[in-house]
């Protein structure tokens, strides 16, 4: 039953929890700003976690780096790709305050390497090589690198949710650029089937192939603006989760799709497996699950 497939993810996240409030990526081990996140919304709304919530809220503040980004754990000192997760659980649970703003400003400095001028003629130089826009700047996966599809996704999706409560400041049409000029990276690197590869469309002249759960996280990225004719990639999706065996590709084609408007049947009741990440995205994107809390709201 329904019911049952989530609750038994949510039973499991409460479980597990770490002592210092986060969340690691398996039961024991050191807690990531990753699955602190997804947990956290998997369980969002449920009286019998909130203080377990609480905990896990203060670890996540006290992750934030000197700089206004995010760490991806204590025990790591650079800021990374996290930040756009710590930007959208702020949105989430409405905490407008100054980390907030400062990891905005963050995620609105932070560009991939691409863009500089010597990689912009590295890239005349040899057109055939990866075929895509070197102009068109995402998010690394760290600052120093080039653009990602999947950091650009859900750093576009920390943005679009911070519009909705940035409304005007300082912040507002710096993040009104890097969204549209990130919509414009992410359609320049869509693959031929409809879907998205991990960065690049082409290379050395061969179509390369989508990848499901890439996709969806791609299609939760570009929600929300009018005027994308996503219908083809959602086609694709679709067709994915009815095809797909893994897990985790399931999973976010669900939450994806889920926020999308579609209707989906249940998945399989039996328990979790021993993967907090998993366990944590299977809630969400369960029937009944916090699904909604990664949509983003149409904008202009």
């Amino acid at each position: 039953m329904a019911e049952d497939y989530l609750q038994t993810r949510l039973d499991f996240l409460q479980k597990v929890q770490n002592p210092d409030g986060g969340w690691g990526y398996f039961p024991g081990k050191k807690s990531w700003l990753e699955p602190t996140t997804y947990a956290m919304l998997a369980l969002h709304g449920q009286a019998p976690a909130r203080g377990r919530l609480g905990r896990a809220w203060a670890a996540i503040r006290s992750w934030q780096a000197a700089d206004g980004g995010w760490r991806p754990g204590p025990a790591v000192e650079d800021s990374s790709w996290g930040t756009a997760l710590a930007v959208t659980l702020h949105c989430v649970l409405g905490a407008v305050d100054e980390p907030f703003h400062r990891g905005v400003r963050w995620l609105c400095q932070t560009r991939g390497q691409e863009g500089t001028w010597w990689k912009r003629v590295v890239n005349r130089l040899q057109p055939t090589v990866v075929a895509h826009d070197a102009s068109l700047q995402g998010w690394p996966w760290m600052p120093a690198n080039s653009s990602w599809v999947e950091p650009t996704a859900h750093s576009l999706l920390a943005l679009k949710k911070a519009m909705q409560v940035l409304k005007a400041g300082p912040e507002f049409p710096q993040a009104r650029e890097r969204i549209d000029m990130a919509e414009k990276m992410m359609l320049d690197r869509q693959c031929a089937d409809g879907g998205w590869n991990y960065g690049n469309r082409l290379v050395q002249d061969v179509k390369l192939p989508s990848y499901p759960e890439t996709t969806a996280v791609a299609l939760l990225g570009l929600q929300g603006n009018a005027k994308l004719d996503l219908r083809r990639s959602l086609e694709w999706a679709r067709a994915m989760w009815g095809r797909s065996n893994s897990p985790l590709a399931k999973a976010w084609l669900s939450i994806c799709l889920r926020n999308y408007g579609q209707t989906l049947p249940p998945g399989d009741a039996g328990p979790p497996g021993d993967d907090i990440q998993l366990a944590a995205l299977e809630a969400l994107g369960a029937p009944g699950g916090n699904f909604a809390l990664l949509r983003a709201e149409v904008h202009s």
